[in-house]
């Protein structure tokens, strides 16, 4: 059953990964160090994932995703911090109080 809590942390990721523009972004070394074209293909993946079922994503927050990209495969991942970034957000619904980071790694560095 979904919420509307789900509902607005689900629409705040799915802000986030499409635009990049409201939390941090980090890359592993691992995607830094492939040719510059597959980071950009890598890139288009994520934002533009939207294959999200009951298996990938059993709580429904579109918080995490599987690519595969130029025989690379990728994960990526939302976690929920608060502002200082010293623990975890009390409340991923609220942008106020939460800080987002999207971590973008090949499988192989999980």
């Amino acid at each position: 059953m979904t919420t509307a809590r789900t509902t607005r942390i689900r629409e705040l990721n799915d802000a986030f990964r499409t635009t990049w523009l409201t939390g941090t972004v980090l890359m592993t070394s691992g995607i830094q160090n492939l040719p510059d074209i597959t980071q950009s293909h890598i890139v288009e993946a994520v934002q533009g994932f939207d294959t999200f079922t009951p298996d990938n994503d059993p709580y429904g927050e579109h918080d995490f995703g599987t690519v595969t990209v130029d025989g690379h495969k990728v994960f990526w991942k939302i976690d929920y911090y608060d502002p200082t970034m010293d623990y975890g957000s009390d409340d991923p619904a609220n942008p106020a109080v939460t800080k987002r980071v999207l971590t973008i790694m090949l499988a192989e560095e999980y």
